[in-house]
């Protein structure tokens, strides 16, 4: 007789919250710490009544230039939720494609000096994909009404846009799962309708409240590496007439050509050690077909009634030469990559006639949507360039992560109260004449040159990038560390959450860190920016929800469970793998001390 195995249980990346019991979170984390998904009030924006930062995407109004790229900070709701609440009022949300079960390499993001990464669309089914953006639309909406946080983003949060991103070819987008999505965004009154029992407790008012359906009605199409400039020709045209969409399409660094990467990213700046592909840049659009498409993809927006921009710029092609990500090639992004995208929308506008680009010194009208190495010291001078609007993805998985939108705002009206100007056309005005004055066509050419020949250049050489994190020489224990809540704002699914050590817990350290399992794909960026050595997603206790899921792990693991039966063990149970069996009643402590409101 043949002895035969079991197939092993294959677990999701990720596994979504419920909307009751995102919401239960908020509430309770809120009554017990007064901050949402681990955001503190301190770092929640109100827009400030002396400035106007609202811009139109497409023609829809935003009240600030600023959100999350399509990435890891918008794929769950929580994500969204936290870039909402930091200030974003626009949303790249994560590519969605066809093949929705993807194997990804782990670790995927790599921020160790600039930013890599091998990730490159969701981690979810694409009916999860659209719950998660409905559920993060529906949260949005409820919290503006929300009296307990009224005082904190103030008497008008302002709108707010949701824009799809869909990849990677026509054959999967025009297949009947994405047009499915793509039509239930457009109209999610069914996917509301569901919602809506779970608008309980705290929040069961809101039950009969009524959620505009029209969630999105744009798009920013991903073409990814390699799309013949056809394939990105017919995939635009078909969402606007098959699906009467605006359309934004993100445009890739090789537009500058192999000559002019390396000269900028290595000569330049001094990235001699980042090997780039050569066949990258071949098989990419090439810069002159590029030209004639933006303008020929205008006009056929104009026949159509649409609306047409473009998005620099998607992340460059590298050769994994590090060994930390497990896949090749990686892809660049953080300050090199801003450095390049300026250098391509200066071409741009350089090349292209000038009643084309939306930008200051231009009288056109396709739309230059931004991305690229954004950060506080950038941001608005980003902004005056013309572009808009800025979305981050590198510099929110830094330390701070979400909270860092808000400071990002702040430096903008600061800047623009400096100069005199009350909003943003002000501000593009204000820019542009500075330009000129001090003998260049432009802002997008000045700050092009503080890059690459002025003050700036320090800042984005590779000298001032090539020391990693800070480290301890400790080794990451189970409780107790050095308590830098790093692992906590570095994570962009909040996959962390700490708790204060309650007294008489003979613990090190002044708080604790657990990890929600379901929330962690194993990114890697919290190992990234642990000081010390080891995996917090691995070595902290490790907490499910989800009884699946908890059966299949064979490390340590908690699954923590509702028992309204039982008021004498605090109304939750805790079930431990054979490897963590003794640190239950340490766990049970914390949790019925500080950490109430994880449970709900």
């Amino acid at each position: 007789m043949t002895a035969t195995t079991e197939p092993p249980i294959t677990q999701p990346p990720l596994t979504p919250y419920s909307l009751e019991a995102l919401l239960d979170r908020i509430s309770n984390e809120w009554h017990d710490h007064k901050q949402i998904f681990d955001l503190p009030t301190a770092r929640i924006w109100a827009p400030d009544p002396d400035f106007d930062l609202s811009f139109a995407f497409l023609g829809r109004t935003a009240a600030s230039p600023i959100g999350p790229a399509a990435g890891p900070h918008s794929q769950l709701a929580q994500n969204i939720v936290l870039a909402w609440l930091g200030g974003s009022r626009m949303f790249e949300l994560k590519t969605v494609q066809i093949l929705d079960e993807l194997e990804i390499g782990r670790p995927c993001i790599d921020m160790e000096t600039i930013g890599f990464n091998i990730e490159w669309s969701q981690e979810l089914k694409i009916k999860q994909s659209l719950e998660e953006y409905v559920k993060a639309w529906m949260i949005i909406e409820i919290l503006k009404h929300w009296k307990p946080i009224h005082p904190y983003i103030g008497d008008d949060s302002g709108p707010f846009v949701f824009d799809l991103s869909v990849g990677y070819d026509l054959a999967g987008i025009s297949t009947p799962e994405v047009s499915f999505f793509i039509e239930s965004m457009m109209d999610a009154s069914a996917e509301i309708d569901r919602l809506r029992p779970q608008l309980t407790g705290h929040f069961a008012k809101f039950a009969g409240y009524h959620f505009e359906p029209r969630i999105a009605e744009t798009v920013t199409l991903s073409t990814f590496h390699g799309c013949p400039p056809e394939e990105i020709e017919g995939i635009t045209k078909y969402l606007m007439e098959h699906h009467g969409l605006d359309v934004v399409v993100k445009l890739n660094p090789t537009l500058l050509g192999f000559g002019n990467v390396v000269d900028i990213l290595q000569k330049q700046l001094g990235y001699e050690h980042i090997r780039l592909s050569r066949d990258s840049f071949v098989d990419d659009l090439q810069f002159p077909r590029a030209i004639e498409l933006i303008q020929e993809l205008r006009d056929f927006a104009q026949q159509q009634g649409r609306r047409f921009g473009i998005k620099l710029t998607n992340t460059l092609v590298v050769q994994n030469d590090k060994g930390f990500l497990p896949d090749d090639p990686m892809y660049l992004s953080g300050p090199p990559l801003h450095v390049l995208a300026t250098a391509l929308l200066d071409e741009l506008i350089n090349t292209l006639p000038n009643n084309t680009l939306m930008v200051e010194g231009h009288a056109g009208d396709v739309q230059v949507s931004w991305s690229a190495g954004i950060t506080r010291e950038n941001f608005a001078t980003s902004i005056g360039m013309g572009v808009a609007p800025a979305t981050v993805c590198s510099d929110l998985l830094q330390p701070g992560g979400y909270g860092r939108i808000k400071p990002m705002l702040k430096r903008l009206t600061d800047t623009m109260k400096a100069a005199g100007a009350t909003n943003l056309d002000e501000w593009r005005k204000h820019e542009w004449q500075r330009a000129k004055a001090n003998g260049f066509l432009g802002p997008v050419e000045a700050h092009l040159h503080e890059l690459t020949k002025g003050e700036l250049r320090e800042k984005y050489h590779h000298e001032a990038h090539k020391e990693g994190p800070r480290r301890v020489d400790h080794v990451l224990e189970m409780w107790g560390c050095v308590a830098c809540n790093f692992c906590v704002t570095v994570c962009p699914n909040d996959a962390f959450t700490k708790i204060p050590t309650p007294d008489g817990l003979e613990l090190d350290g002044r708080q604790q860190y657990v990890v929600l399992v379901e929330q962690c794909n194993e990114c890697g960026n919290c190992m990234v920016f642990c000081p010390e050595e080891g995996d917090p997603a691995q070595i902290k206790p490790r907490l499910f929800f989800d009884e699946t899921r908890f059966a299949a792990q064979t490390g340590q693991a908690f699954l923590l469970s509702k028992d309204s039966a039982g008021e004498d063990n605090g109304g939750f149970s805790i079930t431990a793998t054979p490897q963590a069996e003794q640190e239950v009643p340490v766990l049970r402590e914390l949790l019925e001390q500080g950490g109430k409101a994880i449970i709900g």
